[in-house]
């Protein structure tokens, strides 16, 4: 690891000192364009490259080509009959080639055959006919510049209005929208549902450490966080919508990145005349990084990626898709014994996962349309091992869950445009299986002064197998009015399981959604909706049984959520956007540990499993606030997104009271600049702030009775979440430097994350006193320590963190 540091570093020196040859380096832009509502070609559409005289128009068969210098640009596309939509910060380097893609939307007022241009683009604002608000939109290269997202979808995520932190310090990528828990949320690429979408998964509660998805795949993301387009299905707080982009149509390609975590390999290319792919693998070896930095944590994966995409004729596409994943989370002493790392050694489950997602669209365009078939199959393997200490014997074993989850999804969906009617309709079928081993020891055996036992070693283990079928229908309409200033959107849909005993009810699940939005002028826009949504309960829940192996949550509902949003947007010019929202959400059905009595909303996020135990669908809560948002896109040197939101996030437990959930950060606030100068470096400043994270002390008792089997402490619930943590304050940092040769480019990047070394804290750790060469514990008796820990003194771990975290790396393009 050190030698691959070193080599790092010599090529950096050696390429900042060098100068490339001065003659001109030129690049390839490639793209297409479709109209946004039939996705039919568009031939003889005009494209132009601001600033020059670069420009070209659309073939027969949509596609265009530019050889332009090496750079950055600001690339527009305009037909007669549609308004023009322009893409900002469009790097074209020597290496790969640019491929783009442009959807245009049609122009909807015509008055005796002659088309009513209104004086805006499409390009600085995020909604479409479906969702007129609460929607934000990154482009692939916004995620990569993003400073301290090192090229992690989920991280530069977390930078946009309404999203907030699931710990003390912001180390996972579990998304927290609007106050919303992070399996609220769902994943579709290219059409295709991915369930899993980061490393080390806690299962049944989405989030993890580090993304999956590679960005060099990535064409857009957007966000939206309201208004769902009703062919999702459970999304209780927002839905992720990623393109992908289609491989190189013109030559074989690629790119190398190594950094110091991790290494990634990108091919792309034709496979015929109408066949194109992408493909990928990532290795890390952030197991070697944290052995350097001498802490007990060694975890590392491995992550694959491909798509092709076929075009049968002009009517017909074939898009084939795949994602997986291999993690492996381990231990290892120390060379610098600590509390801090012995209480990780004895409170962490071992994590092995694997995962993948296969599917298959199949675009078929009609008349004033297109219809999709979507099939996928997708697969979450995970094992989680765990025992009294950091030794691992069979009989001090705590915890053993293996599980698989599977899904074989078929989704189809039929969208038409009539008289300025966007119609859209459906159905999705889904049959799952899951299989679950679990042995977990909850607490330990209590005895009095006279050694007799007043509560007995309590242990939940069962073995689980279950199979069901999920669907729904869905509908959906949206139309322009008044002269094109009213657009309204409106759509219902209901779920169904074969699984839970109200399950096959349509009726429980309706969810209608109202969606409208009012053009003031041409700059202001007014939006509001309304919307009921439902999610199905998880499969660790449904899977879990009983001692006599009766399975105990049939019982479960679908958790409701309810949004009312009231918002304002402002478009002062192309590339500025200003958006103000307030929003409400009521949330119903929640489920609640009937153990603990608490909300699974109150009991934040781990590397491990949530839901195996008895849940009851009785919480109730509520997340309310306000979003203010300003993004400047890139014009000339300057691109910069500024994001302030107020969030309050309570939930019940069987109490019916609410109480702040984990999540309940109240205040954040993102900032984001990006420069462009001179010889083709970029700089890059982002800074968050966030609102403590609340967090429930322990209760000292149970704590000290159990803390040797469990290796953690135990909270009081009747103090639930009544501390919070300090602020969470970082500043991230980022440079580019790129050299364009003859036919390839290399690009030499710095990204750290907490530049200013802020310390920022995590939850307090339970754990007893150790002596001072931390080889065990000290005793109130001088006696060996006793199982139920009486003789021992217990010590809460206040943890504050703050190590800058850099990754030096190169990326190299053929």
């Amino acid at each position: 690891m050190k030698e691959n540091i070193k080599v790092l570093i010599y090529l950096s020196v050696f390429f900042l000192l060098s100068t490339p040859a001065i003659a001109q380096k030129m690049g390839n832009v490639i793209g297409t364009v479709e109209d946004m509502d039939t996705h039919e070609r568009l031939i003889g559409v005009s494209i132009s490259v601001n600033g020059t005289s670069f420009a070209t128009l659309t073939d027969s068969t949509g596609t265009f080509r530019l050889n332009v210098p090496v750079g950055t640009y600001t690339i527009n596309a305009s037909s007669v009959g549609y308004q023009k939509f322009t893409q900002y910060n469009i790097e074209v380097s020597s290496g790969n080639d640019r491929i783009m893609h442009f959807e245009l939307q049609p122009e909807a007022a015509q008055l005796e055959g002659v088309t009513i241009t209104v004086n805006r683009s499409a390009s600085a604002t995020a909604t479409d006919m479906i969702t007129p608000m609460s929607v934000q939109k990154l482009t692939s290269q916004e995620i990569k510049s993003n400073p301290g997202g090192n090229f992690d979808v989920s991280k530069v995520v977390q930078t946009l209005p309404g999203v907030g932190l699931s710990n003390g310090v912001g180390e996972r990528n579990d998304i927290i929208i609007r106050g919303g828990a992070p399996n609220e949320n769902v994943y579709y690429l290219d059409g295709i549902e991915i369930p899993v979408l980061n490393h080390f998964q806690t299962q049944g509660s989405s989030g993890g450490a580090q993304g999956i998805l590679n960005v060099s795949f990535i064409e857009d993301l957007k966000l939206t966080t309201s208004a769902f387009d009703s062919r999702y299905s459970d999304a209780l707080s927002s839905t992720f919508v990623i393109n992908q982009r289609n491989g190189n149509p013109d030559r074989l390609s690629g790119n190398i990145r190594a950094s110091m975590t991790e290494t990634a390999l990108t091919l792309e290319g034709p496979l015929s005349p109408k066949t194109t792919f992408l493909s990928s693998v990532r290795k890390s070896y952030l197991g070697m990084l944290f052995k350097m930095v001498d802490l007990p944590i060694r975890p590392d994966f491995y992550d694959f990626q491909y798509k092709v995409n076929h075009k049968f004729n002009d009517k017909t596409t074939l898009t084939a898709i795949g994602i997986g994943a291999i993690d492996k989370f381990g231990f290892a002493p120390t060379k610098e014994s600590t509390p801090e790392h012995t209480y990780i050694l004895r409170s962490t489950p071992y994590v092995n996962q694997w995962t993948y997602t296969m599917g298959f669209n199949l675009n078929r365009k009609i008349e004033n349309g297109y219809m999709n078939f979507t099939l996928s199959r997708n697969m979450f393997n995970t094992t989680l091992d765990k025992f009294e200490d950091e030794n691992k014997i069979e009989q001090n074993r705590t915890l053993l869950i293996e599980s698989d989850e599977v899904e074989n999804k078929f989704r189809f969906d039929y969208n038409k445009f009539v008289n300025g009617w966007k119609f859209s309709a459906g159905l999705d079928a889904q049959y799952v299986g899951y299989n679950g081993d679990v042995f977990n020891k909850v607490s330990a055996e209590v005895k009095d002064e006279d050694g007799n036992v007043v509560a007995p070693e309590r242990t939940i283990q069962f073995n689980s197998k279950i199979d069901f079928f999920k669907y729904g229908l869905f509908a959906h309409a949206s139309k322009r009015f008044l002269d094109d200033r009213l657009l309204l959107s409106g759509g219902i849909r209901t779920d169904m399981n074969s699984m839970t005993e109200t399950g096959n009810d349509p009726l429980k699940t309706l969810s209608p959604r109202l969606s409208a939005s009012y053009r003031l002028s041409d700059q202001w826009n007014l939006n509001a909706s309304a919307g009921t949504y439902f999610k199905a309960p998880i499969y660790t829940a449904l899977g879990y049984k009983d001692e006599a192996g009766n399975f105990m949550n049939k019982d479960m509902d679908y958790t409701r959520s309810t949004h009312y949003v009231l918002g304002t947007e402002f478009l002062p010019k192309n590339s500025l956007r200003f958006t103000l929202e307030g929003f409400y959400k009521r949330y119903s059905d929640y489920p609640v540990s009937e153990t603990t009595g608490i909300s699974l909303a109150n009991q934040g996020t781990q590397y491990g499993s949530v839901g195996s135990e008895r849940i009851l669908s009785i919480g109730i809560g509520e997340t309310y606030g306000i979003e203010a948002f300003m993004q400047q896109k890139m014009t000339k040197n300057l691109f910069y997104l500024l994001s302030y939101s107020y969030v309050v996030s309570k939930f019940s437990g069987v109490d019916g009271v609410l109480a702040p959930s984990s999540w309940d950060n109240r205040h954040l606030f993102s900032a984001t600049l990006g420069y462009k100068m001179k010889n083709d470096w970029d700089l890059g400043l982002k800074y968050r702030f966030a609102g403590g994270n609340p967090y429930t002390p322990y209760d000292l008792a149970a704590s000290q009775q159990n803390y040797l089997l469990l290796g953690q402490g135990i909270p009081d619930a009747s103090l639930l979440n009544q501390n919070r943590l300090s602020n969470f304050n970082q500043l991230d940092f980022r440079v580019d430097k790129k050299f364009n040769f003859k036919k390839t480019s290399l690009g030499i990047y710095l990204d750290v994350q907490n530049l200013l070394m802020q310390k920022n804290e995590t939850n307090p750790n339970f754990t007893f006193k150790r002596n001072e060469d931390n080889t065990g514990f000290v005793t109130t008796n001088g006696q060996p320590i006793t199982a139920d820990g009486s003789n021992a003194i217990p010590v809460i771990l206040y943890n504050k963190t703050g190590h800058p975290l850099p990754s030096l790396g190169v990326i190299f393009e053929f």
